[in-house]
């Protein structure tokens, strides 16, 4: 009996990867299934999981063929793989060595087109705060485009038609392929260092997804949103959305629309400037007619058509005024002298030679201090007695004192 023949691990494993990598229909093999434990290694390279319900597969995809990835893979997605299955040695497990990946129901593109557009709008990027009004009346226009597309022709006839004051640049770029979005990028950022316009136009005409996707490229996106020139996205027709039009400060359905956008139509200024000239002459005219009126006023007033009656006027005051003053003046001199005879009178009631007029005499002791008792003397003592005329020299013999009752002296 011959002896059965023994490998090792790494010699078993070998024998299987060859025994697979010898079947052609594992070779190009396309497998559908749910991602699932996806991780992407600093190596660039992607690892995961594909399953449905009853089975999974283990899958490589190394980084060569993730870079033409054209969205990001996660968990849950339900996609095609294409590539070939082989074993491992190392670990002796069999797994899918992807090449390609697609999006399943839908478009790479599309997928690829919500995924920047919900991080794009997740940063920011979209908020209509950070959004710049357009110039009402722009010196100078940038249209970053293809010089060889019939867009920039439209563009141009069209600014050049509303709105010949304004000078027109056009920074030529590429605006389809693997380099398109670079050159976009790179022109907006050249436009805003040098200042060389005061808005700007980006875009093309339209076509397919695929010819409009350098206007949904991360780069592009970013370069907008930093101009401090503000941006008009014109790309494609009117069906057509691009993250470029999200971003930018205005969106045009087409880049004439953007023309249009962009400058303001020399004949509606035209009329503007006529409908202005027009009110400043109304208003002209009717300020000069009020000042007219007021010179006609004023020219029949009576200081104008004779300066001097205002004097004569003053003067007729000044002197009724001076009548008033004399007439209050003598007024109230009378009324003094009035007061001044009263107090006469009522000064002259109260005067002790009136009582001496008639026939009493009034005592006084040698200081002139008037005698209003008999105790206020005493015998002997010299007194004056006042009367009406002249004065008695006398000398007290003797005294009478009686007692006051009630008040009086009795």
């Amino acid at each position: 009996m011959p002896q059965p023949m023994i490998f090792s691990v790494s010699e078993a494993n070998q024998l299987i990867k060859a025994l697979l990598d010898q079947v052609p229909q594992l070779q190009e093999i396309f497998v559908r299934g749910e991602i699932s434990n996806y991780k992407l290694y600093p190596s660039g390279h992607h690892y995961f999981t594909l399953k449905d319900a009853e089975g999974a597969i283990r899958c490589v995809m190394f980084r060569g063929s993730a870079a033409h990835l054209r969205f990001r893979p996660e968990n849950g997605m339900k996609v095609i793989a294409f590539g070939r299955i082989s074993v491992f040695p190392r670990d002796g497990a069999y797994q899918l060595y992807c090449s390609e990946l697609t999006a399943e129901g839908v478009g790479d593109l599309h997928v690829a087109f919500e995924q920047l557009k919900a991080k794009l709008y997740q940063e920011g990027l979209f908020d209509s705060s950070h959004k710049k009004p357009l110039p009402r009346y722009p010196e100078r226009i940038a249209i970053i485009t293809s010089s060889a597309g019939a867009a920039v022709h439209d563009m141009i006839r069209i600014l050049n038609a509303r709105y010949p004051l304004a000078e027109v640049r056009l920074l030529p770029v590429r605006v389809q392929g693997a380099e398109a979005p670079g050159e976009i990028a790179d022109a907006l950022r050249y436009a805003n260092k040098w200042r060389v316009a005061d808005v700007i136009i980006t875009g093309r005409g339209g076509g397919s997804i695929e010819d409009l996707w350098a206007f949904n490229d991360e780069r592009v996106a970013r370069a907008i949103y930093e101009s401090d020139i503000p941006v008009i996205s014109a790309v494609g027709h009117e069906p057509d959305v691009t993250i470029a039009d999200f971003v930018a400060d205005a969106r045009a359905s087409t880049p004439s629309n953007a023309a249009e956008i962009a400058v303001p139509d020399k004949g509606e200024l035209s009329r503007r400037l006529e409908a202005f000239s027009e009110r400043m002459d109304q208003s002209e005219r009717a300020r000069l007619d009020g000042l007219a009126k007021r010179l006609r006023e004023l020219s029949e007033k009576r200081v104008l058509r004779d300066p001097m009656a205002f004097v004569a006027d003053k003067r007729m005051l000044l002197d009724y005024t001076q009548q008033n003053l004399a007439a209050l003046a003598r007024e109230q001199t009378a009324r003094r002298q009035r007061r001044f005879a009263s107090l006469c009178a009522a000064l002259d009631a109260m005067s002790p030679l009136k009582v001496l007029s008639r026939g009493y005499a009034m005592a006084r002791d040698v200081d002139g201090g008037v005698i209003r008792s008999a105790a206020d003397v005493k015998e002997g003592d010299r007194i004056d007695v006042v009367l009406r005329r002249g004065s008695l020299v006398c000398t007290v013999d003797e005294r009478m004192l009686r007692e006051e009752k009630h008040g009086e002296n009795i």
